[in-house]
């Protein structure tokens, strides 16, 4: 059988494990699985620790992206080791502050905004920016994106507006790199998830039921799923993908107007027939 997408001897980093439910951790499973050799990124010490039984054996490096100058000493770190050059990168951080909870997106603190956007947009830029030197010609670069940034969903609050910020760095980091290389960039745009990050949204859980009825096949997104269309990303099979958005949410976007949601909002005193 032949390898489709060619990851055999290639090398990846992979930003973002934090446990078994994230969306880095089913990627670089599916990229090691493909034959691909993966670079661990993981944010602190601390989380390398609780990571040790999972990670055992690969190359786990520490990067903080909140910290200024981090993204480029894991780029030094990580060339000094010998594994350029990289075919591929995967940026799958996000944060945002809910400790107080629920609040209406005009209440957002100044410090809070700055700092989600710092972690979870702006960090793609020095992640890129510090492993140019290290990056093969043709890499493709992947960033873990929302389905959709035209909706307004109360409690995700500033997030949107800062994936939004993440999607447009995208596309200028694949103008900024066309320059002097095919280095590609791409967003892919994921439907709700169960993952912890998600957990400590407010309100989530509501959010992700009401979602599942909204998709086509009435079930929600598989993290695996997820992590299939971000390998298709990263190999030469998406070459004629580049500063695009790849929407992954089983059809969720599509059918606002599905009878059964129409008929629990507007009638739900009347059972279903």
């Amino acid at each position: 059988m032949s390898d489709f997408l060619n990851f055999s001897g290639k090398t990846f980093l992979v930003q973002g494990v934090a446990n078994k439910k994230s969306v880095a951790w089913f990627i670089a499973r599916t990229l090691e699985e493909q034959g691909a050799r993966v670079v661990y990124a993981v944010r602190s010490e601390a989380r390398k620790k609780t990571l040790e039984s999972q990670l055992a054996g690969k190359s786990v490096y520490i990067c903080d992206v909140e910290e200024e100058g981090a993204c480029e000493r894991l780029a030094a770190e990580v060339g000094q080791a010998g594994f350029a050059p990289l075919h591929g990168l995967v940026h799958s951080v996000a944060f945002a502050n809910y400790s107080e909870g629920f609040k209406t997106f005009a209440e957002t603190k100044r410090k809070d905004f700055l700092q989600a956007t710092s972690i979870s947009a702006f960090s793609l830029v020095e992640l890129a920016q510090a492993f140019k030197p290290h990056l093969a010609k043709n890499a493709s670069v992947v960033t873990i994106g929302i389905s959709s940034l035209l909706v307004t969903p109360d409690n995700y609050g500033y997030m949107g507006p800062i994936k939004a910020a993440l999607e447009s760095c995208a596309r200028f980091l694949a103008k900024s790199f066309s320059a002097g290389s095919e280095v590609r960039f791409n967003v892919l745009g994921s439907g709700p998830l169960k993952t912890s990050a998600s957990a400590g949204i407010p309100g989530y859980l509501e959010s992700y039921l009401y979602a599942e009825k909204l998709t086509f096949r009435k079930r929600n997104l598989d993290t695996q799923e997820v992590a299939n269309v971000a390998a298709f990303l990263l190999s030469e099979r998406s070459s004629g993908l580049n500063g695009t958005s790849l929407v992954v949410d089983a059809g969720l976007g599509s059918n606002y107007f599905d009878k059964e949601i129409i008929r629990l909002a507007m009638r739900p005193e009347v059972p279903k027939p």
